[in-house]
């Protein structure tokens, strides 16, 4: 059921587990060389601000097999919210001021999937108050995130049945359970100024890893399992494309992983 109303977070929100029913996963191409200033300016004046609207920005990566793409995570509690969100945000003071230089950065931010749990309990599970604060030191990086998107046909719900019923159990099975698998959100996009793909169905799957090593491994456990052949031939059988991975490093500020 879909709430009317504008959620304002509260100082026990901050303290609370969020579990967002609509995810946008945006995938910029950036102008060479200026990823890290992008990063340096949304760590520093995006997070906080956007979440004061009402969502929650779960996961800010670099794209490891790209130096100019720069992929982010944004949660909210329906897509009322989301639009009430949206609206708040870039009508706001903060991206009146900071949006020019942001946009100034890329040269395509319209790469975004609109999405939601594939099952109940499937989404990003995140508590935003355990967010590094600005300014705190850095951590070695470590983390790795590996982000697999496959896609099907328009309406057709076989393959993201496949995923859910064979792939999701197997994952579980050989190596660490995912932190999220997501499918598509149907409703309509409400809030025009920001284009999303449409006439998609896909399954996206996201893992956390301690490294990238560590990955590998996982992926050979995959392969050897006796289910995974019939699996992933059903898979194939379905899907409009092959399925594509994104291998991402979090930013310092990143709630994910």
């Amino acid at each position: 059921m879909s709430h009317t109303h504008t959620h304002t977070p509260t100082h026990a929100d901050a303290d609370a587990d969020r579990q967002p029913a609509v995810i946008e996963l945006r995938q910029y191409t950036l102008r060479p060389g200026r990823r890290e200033e992008l990063i340096e300016l949304f760590d520093r004046e995006f997070i906080e601000t956007q979440e004061e609207t009402g969502m929650v920005v779960l996961g800010q990566f670099r794209d490891l097999d790209d130096p100019d793409r720069f992929v982010w995570l944004r949660g909210f509690q329906d897509m009322t919210v989301r639009h009430h969100a949206l609206a708040a945000f870039y009508d706001g003071p903060v991206w009146a001021e900071h949006g020019p230089r942001a946009n100034a950065t890329m040269t395509d931010s319209d790469d975004v999937l609109l999405l939601r749990p594939l099952t109940a309990g499937s989404g990003f599970t995140v508590r935003p108050s355990h967010r590094p604060r600005p300014g705190a030191p850095a951590p070695a990086p470590e983390e790795f995130i590996s982000a697999t998107v496959w896609s099907f046909p328009p309406g057709e719900p076989e393959g993201i049945t496949l995923i859910r019923n064979g792939l999701l159990p197997l994952l579980h099975e050989t190596g660490p359970a995912p932190l999220a698998a997501l499918t598509t959100e149907t409703a309509h996009n409400t809030f025009a100024r920001l284009p999303v793909r449409t006439a998609e169905n896909v399954a996206a799957v996201f893992t956390s890893y301690p490294d990238e090593h560590a990955h590998q491994r996982h992926l050979a456990e995959i392969q050897a399992h006796p289910r995974t052949r019939e699996i992933l031939t059903g898979i194939e059988r379905e899907q409009t494309a092959a399925p594509r991975t994104l291998r991402l490093a979090p930013t310092h500020r990143s709630l994910i992983p």
